[in-house]
């Protein structure tokens, strides 16, 4: 964080201090929330949950080296106390984004954030300083910790927002102003919660309204629901996707026999050729959008073309593909999922394991409500029509469905199973895995199959598996 006196602080979040002798003092380090993150010069920040308190762990920070504590009550060391910590610390996120004056790029969507998110952090980067949001810290603590990390050399401020109601991205929106905002589609993740993907619609497009009228919304052209979206802002818009009218598209797409996607990339400046070293069709999409924020910042085809095709993950569990010495490949997809990166993470098992064969490890998508069965079946009918060769169903109510999906589906759905849980799954597979197999691993995460992956490229151990 730019350096801010204890007393600035106070002020800027309207908070009382407290034990703190010199309030000239300054925070030199980073803020954070995690006590084991604590360095000399930190602020740390006392959230209050259900399980733990930080402030019981005030006297611990300060002797790490903490500055001070921004805290809810006194706390017996160096503390600013505030009424509400999580509306402090946004304050403060407001007050150094304005200070730094940074290009702020804000993106959401249904599916494919966080990969898009770090697409764009590895473009912007090789053209000048870049902070972004780690991982999937996209809510209402994560954003500003994020945003806080920014310096006065950082040139690019890249943030992911997450939704789960209307307001939610407007209130996000109001601490970290964004110049361009990103929208990469609307799909049917977290529909339980909204209610209908008119009203995600609504809570993305939430975005695009925050924008100023010298701002830039970047829209998927190939989604309705959000091209419609121009509707709503003053600001310039931007298309991206496969569309003919795409202002950034992607021409002569196809998916190489490893699952990576190549495609001709074309920009208002220029076209060039991308191939991925991610795997599946659907980073095209999330790719074109990373391209449309580049070129909107003034960096050419050939140079967005050549940091796309070097680009890696930047986060855990999300198509991860490892190959074992004995020749079977694990894809560990399990971090979240929902109908459409269900949907893209089968297509690309299909594709890297044709001539082999190929298992979808699958368990729960979370928060579809009344849409569960349905979704659910649907996937286990499209692991069926890729000729996936095994499907195995893990948990409980929402895996029978896809079960039986497969099985209703045709013939082929006799090669499914239903196993109650990862440590099962692990042993069925041990138990029949040969040389050359892929395995995909997906589920939300409140699953945890992370472990069945995790247990399989575990060699020469036995271990039982952890299970949420």
């Amino acid at each position: 964080m730019i350096a801010l006196s204890l007393a600035e602080i106070a002020e800027v979040v309207g908070g009382q201090t407290y034990d703190i002798p010199d309030p000239s003092v300054p925070v030199t380090g980073p803020v954070v929330r995690d006590s084991r993150e604590v360095v000399p010069g930190s602020l740390f920040v006392a959230f209050a949950g259900e399980r733990v308190d930080g402030h019981d762990f005030a006297a611990a920070v300060v002797e790490a080296g903490a500055a001070a504590v921004l805290a809810s009550r006194p706390v017996g060391v160096p503390a600013i106390v505030v009424e509400d910590v999580q509306s402090a610390l946004g304050a403060l996120a407001r007050h150094v984004v304005r200070r730094l004056g940074t290009t702020l790029v804000a993106l959401t969507g249904s599916a494919g954030k966080t990969s898009t998110k770090d697409l764009i952090a590895q473009v912007l980067r090789r053209k000048a300083p870049t902070v972004f949001t780690p991982g999937s810290l996209n809510n209402e603590i994560g954003l500003p910790l994020t945003a806080l990390t920014a310096t006065g050399e950082t040139r690019f401020l890249v943030l992911e927002m997450g939704a789960r109601g209307i307001g939610h991205i407007r209130y996000l929106t109001g601490l970290t102003p964004p110049k361009i905002g990103l929208v990469l589609n609307v799909g049917t993740a977290h529909i339980g919660e909204f209610g209908g993907r008119e009203q995600i619609a609504l809570a993305k497009g939430e975005l695009v309204e925050a924008l100023p009228e010298d701002g830039t919304a970047v829209l998927n052209a190939d989604d309705p629901l959000v091209r419609a979206m121009a509707s709503r802002t003053k600001a310039k818009v931007l298309l991206f996707g496969e569309s003919d009218e795409a202002d950034v598209r992607a021409e002569n797409v196809r998916l190489m026999d490893s699952g990576q996607p190549s495609f001709r990339l074309h920009t208002p400046s220029g076209a060039s050729d991308v191939t991925m070293r991610l795997y599946g069709e659907h980073h095209v999409s999330n790719a074109l959008a990373a391209a449309a924020v580049a070129h909107e910042l003034g960096m050419s085809a050939d140079e967005i073309a050549l940091a796309l095709s070097e680009a890696g993950s930047l986060s855990r569990w999300r198509m991860e593909v490892t190959e074992r010495p004995d020749g079977v490949t694990v894809v560990n997809d399990a971090y979240n999922a929902n109908p459409e990166s269900m949907r893209a993470a089968l297509r690309a098992l299909a594709s890297m394991g044709k001539g082999r064969r190929t298992w979808a490890v699958l368990g729960q998508m979370a928060e579809l409500g009344d849409e569960a069965l349905a979704e659910h079946d649907a996937v286990g009918r499209l692991a069926v029509r890729l000729n996936v060769s095994k499907l195995v169903a893990v948990g409980g109510r929402e895996a029978a469905w896809l079960q039986l999906g497969a099985y209703n589906e045709g013939s082929w759905g006799e090669e499914s199973v239903h196993v109650s849980d990862a440590q099962a799954a692990v042993d069925l597979l041990r138990s029949e895995l040969r040389q050359g197999d892929v395995v995909l691993v997906k589920a939300s995460r409140s699953v945890g199959l992370e472990s069945v992956a995790q247990a399989l490229l575990a060699t020469g151990t036995e271990g039982e598996v952890v299970a949420r």
